[in-house]
């Protein structure tokens, strides 16, 4: 089916937009995806995504929106899903350095930062509850891979609820083809894909404190 019959059977027919109260979700932007040495540290999209996210997020911690950020890791393959991702088995595992969280994204003393055990940044883990106490409505997804943890996350928040933003360049794939479909896929749906100049405006125009 083409992006025409979408249109024409009704499929993106409305933007999400803003609401009261946004967050910055920052998902698996840890060594293991931005640091050649590791075996799926070496993809050029993802390293773009992490360094236009450092910059989404500098602005967004001098309005002090809220920001969540996920790694992760395994207590053993025991309890680990069943990863076809070798590196995942080998690797995601509690204490490993491929689990830190990369440096240019963060800010230990501002930032919510917690473990996941799935792909989406929502499932099983206490963001819903940071994101009640903080009176959110619109999540803005950042992270990595689009299409894993990015769009598992996307359709989690659009599932419980909340406006989805999705700055095109602050999520990164292994893929340029696979990127591109998924977030095509998810705007038809789920969320609005933007820009991160565009959210950048947005936070901007909260004025500092906000």
């Amino acid at each position: 089916m083409g992006d025409d019959h979408y249109t024409a059977a009704g499929y993106a027919s409305t933007d999400i937009g803003f609401g009261k109260r946004a967050a910055v979700l920052v998902v698996d932007f840890q060594v293991a995806f931005t640091d050649p040495k590791y075996p799926i540290g070496n993809l050029p999209m993802v390293h773009a995504a992490r360094d236009r996210t450092a910059g989404l997020l500098k602005v967004a911690r001098a309005r002090h929106v809220p920001v969540a950020k996920c790694y992760t890791a395994y207590g053993s393959r025991a309890d680990m899903p069943l990863w076809k991702v070798k590196a995942v088995r080998e690797e995601f595992l509690y204490g490993h350095p491929c689990t830190e969280i990369d440096p240019k994204v963060h800010d230990a003393q501002y930032d919510f930062t917690f473990c996941k055990n799935a792909p989406s940044i929502f499932f099983l883990t206490p963001l819903t509850t940071f994101l009640t106490r903080h009176e959110v409505d619109t999540v803005i997804v950042t992270g990595c891979t689009t299409s894993g943890c990015v769009r598992a996350s996307i359709v989690d928040a659009f599932s419980h609820g909340y406006r989805v933003i999705v700055p095109e360049d602050c999520v990164g794939d292994a893929d340029e083809t696979a990127h591109k479909a998924n977030l095509a896929d998810c705007a038809r749906r789920y969320c609005d894909v933007t820009a991160a100049a565009d959210v950048e405006r947005y936070l901007l125009a909260l004025g500092p404190g906000a």
